[in-house]
């Protein structure tokens, strides 16, 4: 992660911070999603019903290309320089735009939208995170995560 003084931190509002790395959503992490959340839904897990679908295939669970974010994100979100921890403190908004088919490569896209010292010490910051998945036009969501930093 980039570490900036904390009066630096708003200088990069409204800028994108990067892309992290491609990664693959193979039916291995799917099916360890599944069995983690108890959703086994088959659009998710059988590969035969799921090639009867409008999909064609399976498809990775919303919750997990979301739950995605914090790796993804990790090298590329600015925190301020002393920090002690940072947070997850939930989400602003999510859409899901399209979804990621089994073997899809996909990476992040990290915009900071704003930032907000909550209490001293205590900084709020707020993205923009695109799952870009390759070879596609549309992303599979935008979602605004909401980080927590500790200094």
């Amino acid at each position: 992660m980039p570490y900036v003084p904390v009066a630096e931190l708003k200088d990069y509002v409204g800028k994108e911070l990067g892309r992290s790395e491609w990664l693959t959503i193979d039916q291995d992490r799917i099916n360890l999603f599944a069995e983690a959340t108890g959703d086994y839904q088959f659009i998710h897990v059988d590969p035969v019903k799921a090639a009867q679908t409008p999909f064609g295939s399976t498809i990775a669970h919303g919750f997990l290309s979301l739950s995605l974010i914090p790796k993804l994100m990790e090298d590329i979100l600015v925190l301020p320089q002393g920090l002690k921890m940072v947070v997850n403190y939930g989400l602003d908004s999510v859409r899901f735009i399209q979804p990621v088919k089994v073997d899809s490569r996909v990476r992040l896209k990290v915009e900071l939208s704003e930032v907000t010292e909550k209490k001293p010490g205590q900084w709020l910051l707020k993205a923009t995170a695109t799952l870009e998945i390759e070879g596609s036009d549309k992303p599979a969501y935008i979602a605004e995560p909401l980080s927590l930093a500790f200094v």
